[in-house]
């Protein structure tokens, strides 16, 4: 009997769920629940109809979200004024629920349990939060594979003059480990960002600011909030480090003293170390003693990504992806047979290494699958995914939760080591190099491993029932124990008694003992007969045959005989249980002293799996990926060959252009790619941050040839309306994202921005995008990418070093023979050319969308006058790629600017002549009284004066012919 309080941690906005499971008569729960709306009675629970139930305001929350209707309500106590709402879920809808509560709504959970005899009186028995899901993984997994960690960390941040000091503890309960870490950070707080995406966090603890007014916790509580990480609050004392010492020599594996090890002196991650343990719980579960493992991560060794490089790259599936997998960088590549190695592949997609010599060893082996068809689908096919997740299964054992039948699952791990050694010794490329890294990764630890198991194999061999596996049945071998051997017999026997009855009783019948009449070991009647409704009509008016029950299957009945037989083996069965249950408790303490060499191999098992699978996706996409050649840190171009975009390459209905990329080192290190909206932009520069994340993850990448160095960073500001996915931001947030670019990048970075500066005016935005052009191309001097709609930027090129401009192209076709444009047509070619495009395409797209003629003509008039885009004025049928990469285009471009500007303000000066000749030094109000006929003729005269002035300004002329017809036909 339960009752789970189920909430949103991470807003209060969401409503508070009262969950439980009622095993009760209806009429107990009325009454109780009519006098305390939290309290629910109980049954002791060995009842069979377990439900779970839901109420008050939470009823409303599962009706509408899981029912998808408010019609499951029901009011107990009362009618909808009185009783209290609520509505009651099968307990298989309950676990979806839970598990989509947990892992996908960052929803924590809290099951009571009333005291037996006590129906009032409930006390908290577990609780679950998406960074801690202990005490539910049974149920939450029971039937699906855990997808990914769930981490949970402490934050305890020192704040002193301009220096942050940012210490943090981080657990994975699932695998008994913490990890530390201690570093520096700015007022924005960008190491932590990474931090927090590397470890892929579910849920953080932070120190209760009740005043809000911490402003460094709120900095953190937002990043939490951005990246979607629960905040939980914990007490001030939480974080007290009195005990820290004691505690971790406890759960640590013995011999090993934490006041010996460096990290001890961390004192902000010993004090965030604290706060995860007593939230956690660790020291109040014995079997954690001794169990865990400390590591101190280095945020130095892996790529730092921020948050908005993670949506920009697509690279953990989203909320509207759908079943439609290759959508995210993570779907595209998770082709993994077993659940550790998906959970591996989220960990390096958030780790990409840095080390070029471990990116090489990756990338050594990921060729040596993708040239070794056979061996590559032997290992996908036949042998990794008849794994379990070896990480659980040694955590049951922890537990002291383990079966007879985990203990199979372990020993049908082991007896597959050899044949798994064997196809990777097989594997058969022509090259040395292949074979001796596959040796040394993985042979040999494969070896090692299953030599280190092979007394676990002879323990299972000897004592388990393995001919009775096959019957789904985990049974200690009768000659094992003298005393279970004698129970077994005894059972034997009484089982061939039951068969001649059951064969005698068929012939008494006259009913075919295979076909008609079944034996059957019923749940609760024990062995008895089975006829079909329609057969059981031979039972009437025989005394000796005892009906019991009548189902839609059949008729249930016994005999005398039989009843007494079914009575004994029963007896017999439950001492044979208790005798084997002892034996299978040692079976299972021997077993689970192999959990850490189960873990390691655990580990192996997922870096195999996740690199047979980069090797799967390289060979078997639309075309095929290439090996990258890696150039140390600071050295070295990005020279992209043909290169694609891996996610919307394998879209239904996409035919991908590729392009090639050339960021060089010392030339072209800064590029501003311009073009039409919808051109490829924003996939192309996309594109090169996605690759250049798989090559550091040991990936081959979408290319036909590739040259790459190795960024330290990936950090993006993605465009508000157009990322490829979602991501709608406000120009604070844009803001703020820059910033931290700005602080956070250093001259190994690859840097990618997407049209900036259009949540303001375009002037303000035009000078942010500049200034902050500048600033990276020549103070950061990074790589980077920059997407822009102000075609004025590719100007920089002029005044800072190694900027270049590209272009993407357009087909414009049609003479616009109407008068007014509308034929014209355009064709987006998704190419990236050299050059600036100085066209604008968005007034060709209103014609496309059908605007108003009227809003067109103006559009075009504005954008002249404004934008000055003199050289787009005359376009022609054909390719217009808009590039001015010619001296001639240049030349002609800049003369005619100037003409044209000439010709305003020769212009406007001749309107201000005109003028001042029709007002001829009357005032206001005597032109007001003046008649209409005075004033045209006025209005003529001045406008015969100025005849030829008019007719030889081409701007004059375009304005008049804009004015409304009466006016032309007053001057005229």
């Amino acid at each position: 009997m339960t009752e789970a309080n189920i909430a949103e941690a991470s807003s209060k906005d969401r409503p508070e769920l009262d969950l439980g499971t009622i095993i009760i008569a209806q009429d107990r729960i009325m009454s109780s629940l009519c006098k305390d709306l939290h309290v629910i009675p109980q049954l002791p629970p060995i009842a069979i109809n377990d439900f779970y139930s839901v109420h008050g305001e939470d009823a409303f929350y599962i009706a509408q979200n899981v029912y998808k209707t408010t019609s499951v309500i029901k009011y107990l106590g009362g009618d909808s004024r009185k009783g209290v709402p609520s509505c009651t879920l099968s307990k298989t809808t309950c676990e979806t629920f839970l598990r989509d509560a947990l892992l996908n709504k960052q929803m924590s959970v809290e099951i009571w349990v009333a005291e037996p005899r006590k129906n009032n009186v409930w006390n908290l028995s577990k609780r679950a939060t998406p960074g801690n899901l202990q005490d539910l993984e049974d149920l939450l997994f029971a039937n699906t594979d855990m997808a990914a960690s769930p981490i949970v960390m402490a934050v305890k941040v020192h704040a002193g003059g301009d220096q942050r000091t940012v210490g943090v503890c981080f657990a994975d309960a699932t695998v008994r480990e913490l990890g530390i870490t201690e570093f520096l950070d700015n007022d924005l707080y960008s190491n932590f960002e990474s931090l927090v995406i590397q470890l892929g966090v579910k849920e953080c603890l932070i120190m209760a600011d009740e005043s809000k007014k911490d402003y460094e916790l709120s900095k953190i509580r937002n990043i939490l909030n951005l990246i979607g990480v629960v905040v939980t609050e914990r007490r001030k004392a939480d974080f007290a480090t009195k005990d820290v010492e004691q505690d971790y020599n406890r759960l640590l594996e013995e011999g090993i003293s934490i006041a010996a090890l460096p990290e001890f002196e961390l004192k902000n991650a010993m004090a965030a170390s604290a706060c995860v343990i007593k939230y956690l719980g660790l020291l109040s579960d014995d079997t954690n003693f001794g169990q865990y493992t400390l590591r101190h991560h280095d945020l130095s060794q892996y790529m730092k990504l921020d948050a908005s490089a993670v949506r920009a790259l697509n690279l953990m599936p989203g909320p509207n992806d759908g079943s439609n997998r290759s959508m995210s960088l993570y779907g595209l590549l998770n082709k993994c047979k077993t659940s550790q190695g998906g959970r591996m592949l989220g960990q390096w997609l958030k780790q990409p290494l840095m080390n070029v010599q471990e990116i090489e060893k990756r990338q050594t082996l990921v060729e040596a699958f993708t040239l070794d068809a056979e061996t590559r689908q032997s290992l996908q096919e036949d042998h990794l995914k008849a794994f379990p997740d070896l990480h659980r299964m040694a955590k049951r054992f922890q537990r002291g939760v383990a079966s007879l039948q985990d203990v199979v699952r372990v020993y049908q791990v082991v007896v597959r080591l050899p044949g798994l050694e064997s196809v990777l010794r097989a594997c058969s490329t022509g090259f040395t190099e292949h074979l001796e890294l596959l040796q040394s990764q993985f042979i040999h630890p494969i070896s090692e491993h299953s030599e280190s198991l092979s007394k676990l194999q002879e323990l299972v061999e000897t004592t388990i029932d393995l001919d009775a596996v096959d019957n789904h049945e985990y049974l200690i071998k009768a000659e094992f124990d003298s005393s279970l051997g004698e129970l077994r017999k005894n059972m034997e026997s009484l089982k061939a008694m039951i068969d001649r009855e059951h064969r005698r009783v068929g012939s008494e019948l006259n009913m075919d003992v295979e076909k008609k009449l079944k034996l059957e070991d019923h749940q609760v009647y024990g062995w008895s007969f089975r006829l079909s409704r329609n057969d059981s009509s031979c039972l009437r008016n025989k005394s000796s045959y005892i009906e019991l029950s009548t189902q839609k299957n059949g008729s249930i009945f016994t005999t005398s005989k039989m009843k007494g037989y079914a009575q004994q083996f029963s007896d017999a069965s439950q001492e044979y249980e208790k005798t084997q249950s002892s034996l299978a408790k040692e079976v299972i303490g021997i077993v689970s002293t192999y959990c850490p060499v189960l873990e390691k191999l655990n580990t192996l098992v997922a870096q195999l799996d996740v690199l047979v699978s980069f090797a799967h996706v390289s060979v078997n996409a639309k075309v095929p990926y290439v090996r990258p050649t890696m150039a140390e840190m600071g050295t070295g171009s990005v020279i992209l060959k043909e290169a694609r975009h891996p996610c919307l390459e394998e879209q239904d209905n996409v035919s991908f252009i590729p392009n090639d990329v050339s960021l060089l080192r010392g030339q072209k290190e800064f590029l501003i790619i311009t073009g039409p909206n919808m051109g490829g932009k924003s996939t192309y520069i996309r594109q090169i941050g996605v690759i250049a994340l798989m090559a550091q993850t040991g990936c081959f990448v979408p290319c036909t040839e590739a040259n790459l160095c190795v960024f330290d960073s990936i950090l993006a500001r993605v465009g508000a309306g157009d990322s490829q996915m979602k991501g709608v931001s406000t120009f604070m947030a844009e803001m703020l994202e820059t910033a931290s670019i700005l602080k956070s990048a250093t001259i190994n970075s690859l840097i990618i921005i997407d049209e900036l500066g259009r949540g303001t005016s375009t002037y303000d935005g035009f000078g942010l995008a500049w200034a902050i052009s500048e600033h990276i191309a020549t103070q950061i001097k990074s790589f980077c990418l920059f997407a822009t709609h102000f075609h004025e930027l590719t100007s920089l090129g002029e005044t800072a070093p190694h900027v270049d401009n590209l272009h993407v192209t357009a087909h414009v076709g049609g003479d616009g023979g109407n008068g007014n444009g509308s034929n014209r047509d355009i064709t987006l070619l998704y190419k990236v050319e050299p050059g600036v495009c100085d066209q604008s395409f968005g007034i060709h797209v209103a014609e496309l969308a059908q605007f108003p003629d009227s809003v067109v003509q103006l559009a075009k008039r504005k954008a002249d006058e404004l934008e000055d885009f003199s050289s787009g004025s005359a376009t022609v049928p054909g390719v217009i790629s808009g590039a001015a990469d010619s001296k001639e285009n240049k030349a002609e471009g800049s003369a005619a600017h100037k003409k044209r500007r000439g010709d305003m303000e020769v212009g406007t000066a001749v309107v201000e002549e005109m003028i001042a000749a029709l007002v001829d030094g009357q005032s206001a109000e005597q032109l007001h009284h003046a008649s209409a006929e005075a004033l045209l003729a006025r209005i003529q005269h001045v406008h015969q004066t100025y005849r030829e002035k008019i007719e030889s300004n081409p701007w004059l002329l375009e304005m008049l012919a804009a004015t409304p017809d009466n006016s032309n036909n007053a001057l005229q």
